[in-house]
């Protein structure tokens, strides 16, 4: 048993959690993703806290103006009411959007819009926006080592290896044809991401991603 009676994964001895990191993500399979990356990133915090997701899909890349702030509020209603169901403080909301374009000036753009209104709608908690250029797959791109861990005869292409990979077009179609047998899975994103944080892969990316650098920024600034 944890120090002062508390057991392990967020929760007091009589089950309530202490708190709560909410995310928000495109599907089940990028927040699965995002939760061992917040656990690699900030074990301090995922030790403390409960890691919980709302299921309304994140659409909010394409938005401005009222309509994106009416998206960002309701989100941060639900996750305000996920972390009441919790009978718990809610110390971070975590959205996850794929870019499906590159990290250029487009990119700067639209993150700071989205990354701004997160903030300005959740005072009193932290935020943290996942712009993934290009998707989520590109981010595991990062941790290359790690694919045969998964499946034994994955290998990721020298043609892949050591690059920014937000410049990398598709890289969930890159995977499915590089790889091997077999067929890459947009279901077994979140299996390469726990055999990296198994295998102490994370943080020690080869190559770089502006997208997953500005995301890590994000959380390394959570008190």
């Amino acid at each position: 048993m944890t120090p002062s009676g508390r057991q392990a994964g967020g929760r007091t001895s009589k089950g309530q959690a202490r708190g709560v990191i909410v995310l928000a993500g495109e599907d089940q399979n990028d927040c699965q993703i995002l939760a061992t990356l917040i656990r690699a990133h900030r074990p301090d915090l995922s030790e403390t806290a409960k890691l919980v997701r709302i299921n309304d899909p994140v659409r909010l890349r394409r938005k401005s103006g009222a309509e994106l702030a009416a998206a960002v509020k309701t989100l941060a209603g639900k996750a305000r009411a996920k972390a009441l169901r919790e009978r718990a403080d809610l110390l971070g909301f975590v959205v996850h959007e794929d870019l499906d374009g590159y990290v250029d000036a487009g990119y700067d753009r639209i993150r700071k819009a989205l990354a701004d209104e997160l903030a300005r709608q959740c005072p009193g908690f932290h935020t943290a926006l996942a712009l993934a250029a290009w998707e989520s797959e590109s981010w595991l791109l990062l941790l290359p080592d790690v694919f045969p861990h998964v499946r034994p005869r994955w290998k990721v292409p020298a043609k892949l290896l050591d690059k920014e990979t937000g410049r990398i077009r598709d890289a969930k179609e890159e995977l499915k044809r590089g790889l091997g047998e077999p067929v890459f899975r947009e279901s077994d994103g979140p299996s390469v991401a726990r055999e990296a944080l198994k295998h102490r892969l994370i943080p020690s990316p080869r190559g770089s991603n502006r997208s997953y650098a500005d995301f890590v920024g994000e959380l390394s600034g959570w008190s």
